[in-house]
């Protein structure tokens, strides 16, 4: 199964997907892929501790979404 990682908001977010991504990959045996087209799934690492990250994950969390319900494919 392909994923896409979106990590938003501050350093400690971003070494966090990096560490889920280690474990999907490495122990699940998930491939990761940089096109949310091509992916199965989108994890999306978000921050809400300020107004401005919380209306950026939103905003970011409901595009995602959006594309992904246009382009739906079953697993």
């Amino acid at each position: 199964m392909n994923f896409a990682f979106i990590s938003l908001g501050c350093s400690k977010n971003l070494v966090d997907s990096e560490n889920l991504t280690g474990i999907l990959v490495n122990r699940k045996g998930f491939q990761l892929t940089n096109d949310i087209e091509e992916a199965d799934m989108v994890l999306i690492n978000t921050c809400g501790f300020i107004g401005d990250a919380k209306k950026e994950s939103i905003e970011t969390i409901l595009e995602v979404a959006e594309y992904k319900q246009q382009n739906l494919k079953k697993l």
